[in-house]
C-alpha cells in the first residue's frame, strides 16, 4: 500500500494492501479501495465508493457516493481473466454509477476518456471504449463492446446495444434504444432510435464554421435521398466533399463494424 503524505483518507475508509493513492487524493467515509487500484493525483472519492479490480482513475476525477468502479463484468463468459478499467482525467462520476472491467473477448480493458460527465445511475459495461467529453445522462446504459467517440451526449434512460459505435459529436435523445451505429454529428431520438437529423446545436456550441455545417447538412440529405445503398452513397460523398467534418462521417460509415447503421428517415 502506498498512500502519499498529502492524501486525506477518512478513518472509516478501507484501503487494501497494494493500492496506490497519489498526492492530493481525498478518500471519504466508508469507501473501499482494492489492492490493485491506482488513484492518480487529486482524485476524490466522496463517500461509500467502491473501487476494485485492476482499476486506474486519472487525475482530478471526482467520484460521488455509492458508485462501484472496476467490478467484474456482467457477462457469464467471464472466467476471472486479468482485465482492467482505465478512467481518464477530470471526469465527474455521479451517484450510483457502475463501470465494469473488460473481458477476454473485448481486449480485457474498458476505457473511459477525459472530461466526461456520468450522471447518477448510468452504467458503462465491459470492454466499452468511451471518448473525451462524453456525457451519459441519468440511468442510461452503454452495453458491452460499444465505442462512444468524443463529444457524444447520451440522454437519460437510453440503452445502447452491445457492439454499437456512436460517432463523434452525436446526440441521443432521452428514452431511446439504439441498436445500430450512429454517424458522427447525428441526432437520434425515439423509443427505437431513428436517425432524425444532425446535432446542429452541438455543432454550433463547438464553434464549427458555418460552411462546414452547410456541408454537413447537404451530406446528410445525400445520405438520406441519394441513389444506391447507404455505403455507396457515403463512398460517393467522400469523392466529392472538401469538408473534413463530412469526410469524418464518410470514414466512419466505411470503417469496420459489427452492426448495420441507423439511416436517415
Amino acid at each position: 500500500m502506498a498512500i502519499a503524505a498529502s492524501a486525506q483518507v477518512h478513518a472509516s475508509a478501507v484501503i487494501e494492501d497494494g493500492a496506490v493513492i497519489a498526492e492530493g487524493c481525498v478518500v471519504g467515509p466508508f469507501c473501499v479501495v482494492g489492492p490493485n487500484v491506482v488513484l492518480q493525483k487529486n482524485v476524490e472519492l466522496k463517500s461509500h465508493v467502491v473501487v476494485t479490480g485492476q482499476c486506474e482513475i486519472g487525475e482530478e476525477t471526482v467520484v460521488f457516493s455509492f458508485s462501484v468502479l472496476g467490478e467484474i463484468p456482467q457477462d457469464l463468459k467471464f472466467g476471472g481473466e486479468d482485465s482492467r478499467l482505465v478512467i481518464g482525467k477530470r471526469n465527474r462520476i455521479r451517484e450510483h454509477v457502475t463501470m465494469n472491467s473488460g473481458t477476454e473477448g473485448g481486449g480485457l480493458v474498458t476505457r473511459v476518456g477525459d472530461d466526461g460527465l456520468f450522471m447518477a445511475g448510468c452504467h458503462i459495461a465491459h470492454d466499452a471504449q468511451i471518448g473525451d467529453r462524453v456525457i451519459v445522462v441519468n440511468s442510461a446504459a452503454v452495453a458491452g463492446h460499444c465505442v462512444i467517440e468524443d463529444d457524444v451526449i447520451i440522454g437519460g434512460l437510453c440503452g445502447i446495444h452491445q457492439w454499437v459505435r456512436i460517432g463523434r459529436g452525436a446526440i441521443i435523445g432521452a428514452v431511446s434504444m439504439v441498436t445500430n451505429d450512429v454517424i458522427p454529428y447525428g441526432l437520434v431520438q425515439g423509443p427505437r432510435g431513428e436517425l432524425d437529423g444532425l446535432n446542429l446545436v452541438g455543432l454550433k456550441r463547438r464553434g464549427v464554421p458555418r460552411p462546414d455545417i452547410t456541408a454537413l447538412r447537404a451530406a446528410f440529405q445525400m445520405l438520406a435521398q441519394g441513389e444506391g445503398a447507404f455505403q455507396e452513397r457515403a463512398r460517393r460523398l467522400g469523392e466529392e466533399t472538401e469538408s473534413d467534418y463530412v469526410q469524418e462521417i464518410v470514414n466512419f460509415v466505411l470503417g469496420d463494424t459489427d452492426r448495420s447503421f441507423l439511416t436517415p428517415r
